[in-house]
């Protein structure tokens, strides 16, 4: 049973977080290519969130946004 621990602990070590250690070790070169990932999920999340905002305003705009008091069950 302690083998299969091992391995599992090979496989994160010596596989999966080679691209972490790699940019680990950017970071101390070049802060800018050592955040790229987080810049990437920033241009994600700013497209999604434009996306939401003109999809609500279209709804708004063709008026089937319900805004009564009492439009929703909890209120």
């Amino acid at each position: 049973m302690k083998d299969f621990f091992i391995a599992i602990q090979d496989l994160f070590e010596s596989v999966l977080f080679v691209p972490f250690n790699v940019l680990r070790e950017i970071e101390l070169e070049n802060w800018w290519i050592a955040n790229f990932v987080t810049w990437i999920f920033l241009v994600i999340l700013i497209v999604c969130f434009t996306y939401w905002m003109l999809q609500l305003k279209t709804f708004n705009d063709n008026g089937e946004e319900d805004k009564s008091i009492s439009s929703h069950s909890y209120l």
